[in-house]
């Protein structure tokens, strides 16, 4: 297929086929998926996300500078529904998590990495509410694949999405607070989290931080404030194509 540019095309002219984006960085402190858990400690971050038309494959790794630490999700999602005002997104993926165990053989005691295995499904449908107000409410049901872990985890939550706020010199601020509900075995609680993010369309750098409070909970590990700052370079390439010709990378 043609790879080179396109130079002098119409707008009108092109259907978007596919696009190739994600988020490459580095933060203080990872963040689960289900920001209740952290890593503790710095980490690497890459979030990649390939459409074409209404799926998408969206591997989310996000893994300690050392590699003993982190967890990666394989996302694949369909969105059958995408309107102007209204969008449903369903997903499901295959995960591994990994953390440090310590373990006993014979009179040795040492630590390791044990990788857990969860599959886990999603429906997430929004709302714009106008171009720079956005409302969702978002469910995870997650299952555990060993018997040394959780085995049900249940994620609801009300979020907003509040973005283009401009503030200096062309960048704008995101805004995303969100409470909600997570159920893990028998254990329960409810939070409150935000995650506020720097852009501009000039710069492909993004600065964001985000933060997770306890309400109230009973759940293990789970910790009354958390907070990272993250550093991220981003990117986003389009492809169309006309009637009759091979696909295009898109001028953005």
């Amino acid at each position: 297929m043609g790879t080179q540019a396109i130079q002098s095309q119409t707008k009108d002219s092109l259907i978007v086929k596919s696009s190739f984006s994600g988020l490459l960085g580095a933060t203080t402190n990872g963040l689960s998926i289900i920001p209740t858990f952290s890593l503790n400690a710095p980490a690497l971050n890459f979030l990649l996300s390939v459409k074409k038309n209404k799926f998408s494959f969206d591997p989310d790794i996000r893994l300690t500078f050392d590699g003993k630490k982190g967890g990666m999700v394989f996302w694949f999602r369909y969105r059958p529904v995408q309107g102007k005002k209204f969008n449903l997104q369903l997903g499901a993926h295959p995960a591994y998590n990994f953390a440090l165990r310590d373990i006993t053989e014979g009179t040795k005691k040492s630590t390791i990495t044990q990788a857990r295995r969860f599959v886990a499904a999603e429906i997430f449908p929004s709302f714009r509410v106008s171009n720079k107000l956005g409302l969702g409410l978002y469910y995870l049901n997650g299952f555990g694949m060993q018997l040394d872990g959780p085995q049900d985890t249940r994620f609801i939550a009300v979020n907003a999405n509040i973005s283009g706020i401009r503030i200096f010199k062309g960048h704008t601020l995101q805004y995303t607070p969100q409470f909600y509900f997570l159920n893990i075995d028998r254990e329960s609680g409810t939070y409150y989290t935000h995650t506020i993010g720097i852009a501009s369309p000039k710069h492909p750098i993004l600065i964001q931080s985000t933060i997770n409070k306890e309400i109230k909970t009973n759940i293990k590990g789970s910790r009354n404030f958390t907070w990272n700052l993250s550093l991220f370079y981003s990117f986003n390439n389009k492809y169309g194509k006309r009637m009759g010709e091979d696909i295009y990378r898109m001028e953005k």
